[in-house]
Order: C-alpha cells, then structure tokens, then sequence
C-alpha cells in the first residue's frame, strides 16, 4: 500500500529506504514522485536490481504547455522520480480565466534515474528528450551533482511559496550583497541576498547550475552578511 510522505524532499539515504511509496504534493509546494514501478502504456518500467547509480538528468518536453499528458505527469505514472518546479498562472479556458498550477519552465523537468532505464523511456517517448551538453562527448547527457540538487530542493522545500527566476533576469542591481544564513531551516546556506525596490521580505537566491534560480524566503534574524 502506498503511503504519503509530508516532507516534499528526500535526502539520497531516506531514497534508499522508502520503497513503494508515493510523495505527494503537500501545501502547494513542489513534489517528488515515488510509485511502485509497474508497466503501463506499453512501456515496461523497469528494472531496480542495476549497479549503475542514479543521476539527476536535464530534460527536454516538446509537448504544449496545457498537453493532456505531459511529460512529468507520465514520469509519475510511471513511478520515477523527477522535480519540476511549480507555480499558479492564470489561463483561459472556454473563454473563462482560471488559475491552474503548472511547470514554472514547461519544457524543463530534472529526473532522477539510470541512464539504461530512462533510455528505455525516452525511447518510447518522442516528446521527452535529453538535454546534452555542448561541446561534450557524443550524445553526453546533461547531469546536475546530486548534493547540488538537494540543496536547491531542500531550500525550495523550505518555504510555502518560492519565486522562481531564469538565470537571465537576475541582475547585478538585484542582488548586490552576499550573506550567509545562520539558524533556522537553511542554516550554513550562503548566496546572494535579492533587492526588490519596495519590499520588505527578505530573500535569499538559491541558483541551480545555469538553469533555474529560486528566491526563498528568510527570517531577518538569521542573515549575516558577508
């Protein structure tokens, strides 16, 4: 039977003990995926007894935006793990407007797979596609460290409500001052602090590689700065 688990970030060791199970959204926040693996839509999802490790792999979406299936709710089905940032937009539909909660980037998904198994997926899938890296070996998959993508989960996890930012609009004048943060749930984080002309929150820019910066939100009184 599966079970939810409340927190929407799993260190690799808690990964390693929590089998069949589902983690599900839980207060609007981002969300982790775990089912138990079976076969569907033909694609027979997949082998767990490997010794290739897992990696976070960058992935491509081809399909629409509002797709019926996209890919992060097929990865779901299918039990493997991804992270895809979320947020409420307004859209219309049927001539009506309606928030809807929808990938921040919709053609960006990270997966947390073997290349073998995700191999097997992609395979059968023309719309999910990996992202390589330029200039790399032939056909070298995009991989973020995965103590690196802890870190932004964990920080993102953190708070009820990130904003989530393209690495390209963050400007210098947006983030002038560094500072480290003492106490509370991002305890030891360091990174830039944002300026936003006529607010009062304070928020810190937690950058994953050059894909994706979030800003989360932190007490006053853990900020020291650098």
């Amino acid at each position: 039977m599966q079970k939810k688990i409340q927190d929407c970030i799993l260190s690799e060791q808690t990964m390693n003990k929590t089998p069949n199970c589902q983690l599900e959204q839980i207060g609007g926040g981002n969300c982790l995926i775990f089912n138990e693996i079976e076969n569907l839509a033909g694609l027979e999802i997949l082998s767990e007894s490997t010794d290739e490790p897992k990696s976070w792999f960058v992935m491509r979406d081809l399909k629409r935006p509002n797709a019926h299936l996209p890919a992060y709710k097929l990865l779901e089905s299918l039990g493997v793990t991804y992270y895809t940032p979320m947020h409420w937009m307004l859209v219309t539909r049927g001539g009506q407007k309606k928030r809807e909660y929808r990938p921040f980037i919709p053609d960006l998904l990270f997966v947390y797979e073997t290349r073998k198994n995700l191999d097997a997926i992609v395979s059968k899938t023309p719309t999910l596609q990996y992202r390589f890296v330029k200039g790399g070996a032939y056909r070298e998959a995009m991989v973020v460290p995965e103590a690196e993508m802890n870190r932004f989960m964990h920080a993102v996890g953190s708070v009820g409500n990130p904003r989530y930012y393209l690495p390209s609009e963050i400007t210098s004048d947006m983030c002038k001052r560094r500072i480290r943060i003492v106490g509370g749930n991002l305890d030891g984080y360091e990174g830039r602090l944002l300026s936003v002309r006529g607010s009062r929150v304070k928020r810190l820019l937690v950058e994953l590689s050059t894909y994706l910066v979030a800003a989360v939100e932190v007490n006053p009184e853990y900020i020291q700065l650098l």
